[in-house]
């Protein structure tokens, strides 16, 4: 029998992302802020004092506390500010930082910053997450991220100035710890999360992890649902939000890509990924991740251990 539990670890285990700091620190009295317009997706943890979250569409504020998190994985309409009403928080002004003081018996302490998802698979996983996620300090089934968050309490600590690496690092781990406790909720999801969950797609998705080089048919793969054509191309899309021919080229690339880092050569990745030809293959690869495979098996000759 298929665990679908297995493959959504699977996929949540394999999401590529990076994160980066852009500022740690301290703001007091009026303001607000916001990375809105960026286009990128952003966190935000509240490691001294508390503050509101505004997010347009939404009646009412969220209030943050100190080991509290919000995780926005979309270019929304939103804002941080010291003020629960929302007219009060428009009209403050964008304010400097002050430097990080979590002993401080006032304002709020911040460390924010930016997540980067590799295109492919990781973005097909993401487009089924909720706009913006939440973790709250005080969830009893959270203490695996409680512990990830003392850990960064106690950086943000370190004189003279915490380590923005291990901040980065830190907040990555958190924030695939809060992922797993929301798909283990039963957290309504999309995308390539939600495929894994439904039994009559598990086993599929699993072959088509396994074996994504075999010239998987959409015919093929209806059969492996128990589904008619028409039938399973439209659930797929419904559940997934992408086409059954899109989630397999993320597949293969996600599989090409790491051929191509353990030394394979372009000709023998392409054929295991199911390309009949070098130049299809290159032509695919380039398209879907930006470079072309040789000069991506260069890029990372070394890095192997």
């Amino acid at each position: 029998m298929i665990s679908s539990s297995h493959l959504v670890d699977w996929l949540l285990e394999g999401l590529e992302l990076d994160a980066s700091l852009f500022h740690v620190g301290r703001y007091c009295g009026g303001w607000h802020a916001s990375t809105q317009g960026m286009g990128r997706a952003s966190f935000h943890l509240v490691v001294q004092g508390h503050c509101w979250l505004h997010v347009d569409g939404r009646a009412e504020p969220v209030r943050l506390a100190c080991g509290d998190a919000v995780f926005l994985l979309r270019d929304l309409a939103y804002r941080l500010s010291g003020d629960q009403d929302a007219a009060d928080a428009c009209a403050q002004p964008r304010q400097p930082m002050q430097a990080l003081d979590v002993e401080a018996g006032d304002g709020v302490g911040l460390v924010c910053g930016f997540f980067h998802f590799q295109s492919g698979l990781s973005s097909l996983i993401v487009e089924g997450l909720a706009d913006f996620i939440l973790l709250r300090a005080e969830d009893p089934e959270g203490s695996a991220a409680r512990a990830l968050f003392e850990l960064i309490l106690a950086e943000c600590r370190r004189t003279p100035q915490p380590s923005q690496t291990l901040l980065e690092r830190l907040t990555h781990l958190l924030f695939l710890y809060v992922l797993r406790q929301q798909v283990h909720e039963g957290q309504s999801l999309g995308g390539l999360v939600a495929l894994a969950r439904q039994p009559a797609f598990a086993g599929l998705l699993e072959r088509l992890i396994d074996e994504p080089g075999q010239p998987w048919t959409l015919e093929h793969m209806a059969a492996c649902t128990g589904l008619s054509r028409s039938a399973f191309f439209k659930r797929f899309n419904e559940l997934a939000g992408q086409s059954p021919g899109q989630v397999l080229l993320a597949l293969r690339m996600r599989h090409a890509s790491q051929l191509l880092k353990a030394g394979n050569t372009v000709e023998q990745v392409g054929a295991q990924v199911g390309y009949q030809s070098v130049a299809a293959f290159t032509r695919a690869f380039a398209k879907a991740m930006g470079v072309q495979p040789g000069a991506y098996r260069k890029q990372h000759e070394g890095r192997q251990a």
